[in-house]
């Protein structure tokens, strides 16, 4: 007897699947040997990691944890649901140290298990069936998906901030504005969400966007939430003053952040949210029925090494040296897109992105370009409709490896006769 079906909306594919991971199935290692291919030449620019080292500093707290069997058994324990207080207290500390955030309390933050975790609790802690929640076009292909699995019949409406034609991020700041303004006045949008630097584009908002935005959004009783995945990962000059806008001064602004990026943590899932204390009560309320606390062993070891690494200065050069590895690997990579392809991208401000402009449909392009080089990329259509015709590149996990990179646009390029 077959088990019982799955809920309707997976059986009517009503779910939607994220296309990073549909195409790192194509790239699975057996769909690679049928391709003839060997997998150890197949260079991959799909994977959105980073590949830097973590801070020693760091993996000698989580050293000491396991020496020591006393506080290895201390440790195992839960941990509030919004987080140990030393770490929420560290994490606010950098905050100021870093980006001169002020007005951030112990009641603006909650710790997470990972900021894919608490993008997921807050759907559920703010919105309603039916609600709108407006997405960059561009944005992260995985936040449609998440907004599927939260309340049923939540609307998308996409906000253009990409223009497909001169192949550039958010050029005019009036027609960006002015679009906001007619989907608050037709859709009444319960939430806005996008990330900076961009993801796919590695892009960042313009300042002057994101605070009359801001502003347009709390007049309509909408929520702002930024994700700052990538904000340790920024290395444009100066440091843009969005980076440092508080929900203590903006009550709808909602700041997500990862553990994952900045220091190596992608496996140790830990990230963290600030916003006005109401959101913080809800979002314990939903986190308390979901992931209950965060990991307590994470918590630890990562507030006594920003605890010390902020103290004797070394959190700063820490950052910014890694800041200059995915810089010049950001340089090199749009270098290699114009020598050896000759199209369009974007020049990264951060992050570990750029866009190409392949001329066609990029999911076609992808699906061509990998059985004949071996090399995979993600069809920029997943991220919004304005990259149909482009590819997501990802220089991150070959920070390292630059003449790898070099090798990946070489075969493409002697593929399309460049």
């Amino acid at each position: 007897m077959p088990a019982p079906p799955v809920a309707r909306r997976l059986r009517e594919g009503q779910l939607k699947k994220s296309p990073i991971r549909e195409i790192m199935k194509l790239a699975d290692r057996r769909n690679i040997v049928a391709m003839g291919l060997d997998p150890d030449d197949v260079i991959s620019f799909a994977g959105g990691w980073v590949n830097h080292r973590a801070p020693e500093g760091l993996r000698e707290a989580y050293a000491r944890v396991m020496e020591d069997e006393k506080l290895f058994h201390e440790l195992g324990a839960y941990s509030p649901t919004r987080g140990l207080p030393r770490l929420k207290d560290a994490l606010l500390a950098v905050d100021r140290a870093l980006y001169d955030t002020e007005g951030l309390s112990d009641e603006n933050i909650l710790v997470g298990g990972s900021s894919t975790q608490l993008t997921h609790t807050l759907f559920t802690t703010l919105l309603d069936p039916g609600d709108c929640v407006v997405l960059f076009d561009p944005s992260y292909a995985n936040y449609g998906p998440q907004l599927d699995l939260g309340p049923e019949g939540v609307e998308i409406v996409w906000l253009p901030v990409f223009d497909a034609a001169s192949w550039t991020y958010m050029p005019d700041a009036g027609a960006v504005l002015d679009g906001f303004a007619k989907v608050l006045d037709e859709h009444a949008p319960r939430l806005v969400l996008f990330s900076s630097p961009d993801n796919p584009t590695s892009r960042l908002i313009r300042d002057d966007v994101f605070f009359d935005l801001l502003e347009m959004a709390a007049r309509a009783d909408c929520f702002v939430a930024v994700d700052f995945a990538y904000r340790a990962q920024c290395f444009a000059e100066p440091v843009p003053r969005h980076f440092s806008a508080s929900p203590a001064e903006h009550p709808n602004l909602i700041r997500l952040h990862s553990n994952s990026k900045w220091c190596r943590g992608l496996g140790r899932r830990l990230g963290w949210i600030e916003a006005a204390p109401n959101v913080i009560d809800g979002l314990e309320v939903v986190q308390q029925s979901t992931a209950l606390c965060p990991d307590t062993v994470h918590q630890y070891a990562l507030a006594v090494y920003l605890e010390q690494a902020l103290a004797e200065g070394s959190l700063a050069s820490y950052m910014a040296e890694t800041n200059e590895l995915y810089r010049r690997a950001a340089e090199h990579t749009v270098a290699c897109v114009h020598r050896h392809l000759g199209m369009r991208c974007l020049e990264p401000q951060g992050g570990l992105y750029t866009v190409v402009d392949v001329g066609r449909d990029g999911d076609a392009f992808v699906r061509e370009v990998l059985p004949v080089t071996g090399v995979i990329f993600v069809p920029g259509g997943g991220f919004g409709p304005s990259l149909k015709n482009g590819i997501r590149v990802s220089y991150g996990p070959l920070v390292h490896d630059l003449d790898r990179i070099e090798e990946g646009f070489r075969r493409v390029g002697a593929f399309l006769g460049r």
